[in-house]
């Protein structure tokens, strides 16, 4: 198959990177693109986004473009892989619907059922904010991650009997500082 003088003309414009050239062309294959993508996609968004794609990578490499070739096999060839990194990228994100998400999963957040338990929240946020740096490292480990001492003590680098005594200290004032919040009002 050759290429006809006109088409010769257009892939030399196209592979010095003249816009016009590089839009000529995108008018002339878009089509053909669009239903390589859509084949391998099977969705007309995502083969949308190929297109895109496709057509970007084109121009970025139109300098390796050689004048007088055919322009359908390379896109083509672009076009595929493009579509095919699509895939995989979709495949690795794989979604659920958030109906579908078990309720007690770590990774959701739930909002707590009250105003009053958020600003308890808060309230044990802030005191625990307010320990000393290392009591504070030894109560979120414990509690947020769920470490035991002996892991804390392994983590952290230090003695056993130091995560326990900070432990110790940091739950005697937490217990001193949020003791409001177990006043039962009268």
């Amino acid at each position: 198959m050759t290429v006809g003088l006109a088409d010769a003309a257009l892939s030399t414009a196209f592979a010095e990177g003249d816009e016009a050239a590089v839009r000529a062309v995108y008018r002339q294959f878009a089509g053909l693109v669009m239903s390589v993508a859509q084949r391998v996609l099977g969705d007309k968004g995502l083969a949308e986004e190929a297109v895109q794609q496709t057509f970007l990578q084109a121009w970025r490499n139109a300098s390796t473009f050689e004048a007088g070739r055919e322009f359908a096999p390379w896109l083509v060839t672009i076009a595929r892989r493009v579509a095919i990194d699509i895939q995989r990228r979709e495949n690795r994100r794989a979604a659920t619907a958030l109906d579908d998400a078990d309720p007690t999963d770590a990774a959701l957040v739930t909002l707590p059922p009250s105003a009053e338990q958020a600003w308890e929240a808060g309230q044990v946020r802030l005191a625990i904010d307010s320990l000393p740096p290392d009591e504070r490292e030894v109560v979120r480990l414990q509690h947020l991650s769920g470490c035991t001492h002996q892991q804390i003590a392994d983590q952290l680098g230090v003695a056993l009997g130091t995560v326990k005594s900070r432990s110790f200290r940091a739950h005697k004032a937490l217990a001193s500082r949020l003791a409001h919040l177990r006043e039962v009002p009268t």
